[in-house]
């Protein structure tokens, strides 16, 4: 009894580290609160937990669900491998002060709706999934660069002096410091900028219908009021990416086991 208090009372301290163990408990007695008090409104606009539990196992037994899925999970992955590849060259070469400049105007690209740029785009690409997938880059690429140049500008100036010591050139000091001694970090901002991507697909989706994708399903339901199978759809789509969330966490601390340190 007195641990299960001394447990309870903890929970309210400012920061007091908990174990795993309880913070899973914690967390799922929260959710389950929740769940109990959404089922206990009356019914009305929103369906109860139950019933989206039964639309979410008719989508969860659907093929359609899970050809769609596939759609919008290979878009995203190739938008995140080719925003990964031009943020790293951009990033990279912001040391150098000749591409300061641009590397500083991608990070205020942050600012620009995609709403008002669809037009551009549409002009310079030759179909809807280029212009899906040029659409989901100039999302991430913004925030992945602000995210990279913040990396390189809080490196501890030592490691670049260890460099020199070393008898080490400028260039070579910047694929000792940065491109190596930097790697991780760089896992982890993806891991960060896949879940800006996964948002972002279902809006992108909508403007081209012909490919499929979670999001065309989303619009079809929204377009009926279904909103047993929107909800449930959504869980669908929260759900995932919890998980590849957790995997690429997984990933890179197998990749780099001294990020744990």
């Amino acid at each position: 009894m007195g641990l299960l208090l001394f447990i309870q009372l903890s929970m309210f301290k400012p920061f007091e580290n908990i174990s795993r163990t309880n913070f899973l408990i914690l967390a799922l007695s929260q959710v389950a609160f929740a769940l109990m008090l959404w089922q206990a409104v009356p019914a009305g606009l929103i369906p109860s937990p139950l019933t989206i539990a039964g639309g979410l196992g008719q989508l969860l037994g659907s093929p359609l669900l899970w050809d769609n899925v596939l759609v919008s999970l290979l878009l995203t992955l190739k938008a995140l491998l080719y925003s990964v590849v031009i943020t790293l060259v951009f990033s990279y070469v912001s040391v150098v002060p000749f591409f300061q400049p641009l590397a500083q105007f991608i990070v205020k690209c942050r600012y620009l709706t995609l709403t008002g740029l669809i037009f551009v785009f549409t002009l310079l690409t030759k179909d809807g999934g280029q212009l899906k997938l040029s659409l989901l880059v100039f999302g991430i690429v913004p925030f992945f660069t602000t995210s990279m140049l913040s990396v390189i500008l809080h490196t501890n100036k030592q490691e670049f002096e260890l460099c020199q010591t070393l008898g080490y050139t400028r260039w070579q000091s910047l694929y000792e410091v940065i491109i190596v001694g930097k790697a991780d970090q760089v896992f982890e901002i993806v891991r960060q900028n896949f879940a800006i991507a996964w948002m972002m697909i279902t809006m992108v989706e909508g403007l081209n219908m012909s490919e499929g994708g979670i999001g065309v399903l989303l619009i079809k339901y929204n377009k009926y009021n279904d909103l047993v199978h929107v909800i449930a759809l959504q869980a669908v789509i929260f759900g995932m990416g919890l998980c590849f969330d957790y995997l690429l966490g997984l990933l890179r601390h197998w990749l780099f086991p001294y990020s744990k340190l």
